[in-house]
């Protein structure tokens, strides 16, 4: 059974709707109008076009923050995604930890960002849970009244690399360079901060689990289920991601079926600023990328003993038939 960990007034969150300006060398936003709560923030989030994918002025709905965290763990890279139930859009997909940059954090979305991954990746060991740490800022640890956190070792968070076009909120260049795309589909400014999360070696057997807030009647409630982990990793080869999906429990790697599954937008193509995409399927993204899916391991020999006795057992029960 799933547990609660928060409930929140989801009437306390606000935010502004953004002007927008971009070009071939960078885009700049800042806050406009009155603050809007999360209802008056989805209203907004309606479809838009731009006739120019490069060069535009717009006003849009809101700025949103994801993170591409690359968690390193036994001498291996790989992409953290989270499965989500977007009740705003109907549809379930795997994204990146993700979430709705408040109005007091527009000029500092990195701030964020790693509050999102404090909230939505949750760290696992029979201790207790880990908390990060990001260069000298350490992380909120928001479910401390439900979960209790381990005073140390914790988890580290660093940047890495960012975009090469810069990004600025009025004329405050970001740091550490999101890529930046406007999300058609929603009205919204996104951006992606790349970061890295190293796991302590102390920190053994690790389970990983994924909690989002979903809103119930007047209420952000977020839970914990962990019959149903909802975070996932991706492999990386040599920085490049392997299409593989697997959950992590009590440092085991379990693979996970990737049947039927869909991608967030931030795995789209983007065309110069603009991401016109909803959502990617699994398969339309591993082309895209130059990929194909594993096949299926071959069978094991008990596998192909047990399927050669059923074959004889069925030739035996239609002998005596035909007798």
């Amino acid at each position: 059974m799933a547990r609660t960990l928060i409930r929140k007034n989801p009437s306390n969150f606000k935010t502004l709707a953004l002007h927008v300006e971009a070009s071939a060398d960078g885009l700049s936003y800042q806050g406009v109008g009155m603050p809007q709560n999360f209802s008056q923030t989805l209203q907004r989030r309606k479809a838009i076009q731009l006739p120019d994918t490069e060069r535009f002025v717009v006003e849009l709905a809101n700025l949103g923050v994801s993170v591409r965290l690359t968690l390193n763990w036994q001498g291996r890279d790989y992409w953290v995604l989270v499965r989500q139930r977007r009740q705003d859009r109907g549809d379930v997909v795997l994204k990146l930890i993700s979430g709705y940059v408040p109005a007091h954090e527009l000029n500092l979305p990195l701030l964020t960002a790693i509050q999102e991954v404090a909230e939505e990746c949750l760290l696992e060991t029979p201790e207790g849970w880990l908390g990060g740490r990001f260069n000298d800022t350490w992380l909120p640890t928001p479910y401390s009244a439900a979960l209790h956190y381990r005073e140390a070792p914790p988890f580290v968070l660093s940047p890495q690399s960012g975009a090469a076009r810069p990004v600025q909120c009025a004329n405050l260049t970001l740091m550490e360079r999101p890529r930046a795309y406007v999300h058609l589909p929603t009205a919204s400014l996104q951006l992606i901060y790349d970061l890295r999360l190293q796991v302590p070696r102390e920190a053994r057997p690790l389970s990983l689990f994924h909690v989002d807030e979903r809103l119930e009647g007047n209420q952000l409630v977020a839970r914990l289920d962990r019959k149903r982990p909802d975070l996932y990793l991706m492999p990386l080869q040599d920085g490049q991601p392997l299409p593989e999906l697997y959950t992590v429990k009590k440092d085991q790697l379990q693979p996970a079926s990737t049947r039927g599954l869909w991608l967030a937008e931030s795995f789209a193509r983007q065309e110069g600023w603009v991401v016109r995409e909803e959502r990617v399927r699994w398969k339309d993204w591993l082309k895209q990328q130059g990929l194909a899916e594993s096949p299926r391991k071959p069978a094991g020999h008990l596998q192909r003993f047990s399927e050669k006795a059923r074959a004889l057992l069925q030739r035996a029960r239609a002998s005596v038939h035909k007798k």
